[in-house]
């Protein structure tokens, strides 16, 4: 039976970090990618060098020095239409393809807000874009139904459980592990019927960290990380998971991203 391999990565940069774009499809190989933070308006987007690496189908969706989604693929695929703009904002924080394989897939990238600093609606309103944001994918999954034939990937910038950060009790305050974040995340999971294809393989109560701070002065010997990258599937396809890599030594590059790529496997 044929495989797909899917990766989701924050970039930071999809022109500076080309060079570490290249370097994550030679150590990973995968069909698909899904970027998040590319900073990269559509016209400037690096289409020749991406094709290079393999890519012929290429979805894009970006705005000058912030956010952007983008889907590179070897596979065709379809561009949705009609999904929501987020907030009314116009910030490029998903992408949606229908790929062509056998059954087809729905894929949905997605880059939600960080929330800055200060975890209280009233004092922040990144934190509360944050929530309006979460608040607005709940009822669209909840509206079209558990998800079915679907992935869903992306910098969702909370990490869910207490397995999920390096100190559950030291961060229950600052954002991306607050309670509420968590309740809101957990809300839309529920909404769409997804599967947490990492924690597929990796169940609790043991570690797994996708992002590492840049303020840590050795990340490595620190270990102080977080899981804000995820993979979600549809319950039909949770069955079809053969695989997962959380590609950590992408950490210490020259140049990295603070987040790492994640991929997962899935029989087609």
């Amino acid at each position: 039976m044929p495989k797909l391999r899917l990766l989701t990565w924050n970039i930071n940069s999809v022109r500076l970090r080309l060079p570490l774009l290249a370097q994550v499809v030679r150590d990973l190989a995968p069909d698909v990618v899904c970027l998040q933070e590319t900073k990269c308006p559509d016209e400037l987007f690096p289409h020749e060098g991406v094709a290079a690496l393999g890519f012929p189908y290429r979805a894009v969706r970006g705005m000058k020095g912030y956010n952007g989604t983008a889907i590179l693929s070897r596979l065709p695929f379809a561009p949705r239409g009609g999904d929501p703009d987020w907030c009314g904002k116009g910030d490029c924080r998903h992408l949606g393809v229908d790929l062509d394989v056998p059954g087809g897939l729905e894929l949905h990238d997605f880059y939600v807000p960080a929330g800055g600093d200060i975890a209280d609606r009233e004092a922040n309103p990144k934190f509360a874009h944050k929530l309006d944001f979460i608040a607005e994918a709940t009822a669209w999954n909840a509206a079209r139904g558990p998800a079915r034939r679907a992935v869903m990937v992306g910098d969702l910038n909370i990490a869910p459980l207490e397995c999920d950060v390096w100190s559950h009790k030291q961060l229950l305050d600052v954002v991306s592990h607050t309670p509420v974040e968590v309740e809101a995340l957990t809300g839309w999971q529920r909404a769409g019927a997804w599967h947490d294809a990492i924690r597929h393989f990796v169940p609790p109560p043991e570690k797994v960290y996708t992002w590492w701070s840049y303020r840590a002065r050795d990340w490595q010997a620190a270990d102080r990380g977080r899981r804000l990258d995820h993979v979600w599937v549809s319950q039909d396809l949770a069955g079809a998971l053969r695989g997962h890599v959380i590609h950590k030594p992408a950490r210490g590059w020259t140049q990295a991203s603070d987040h790492v790529p994640v991929a997962i496997d899935l029989d087609l």
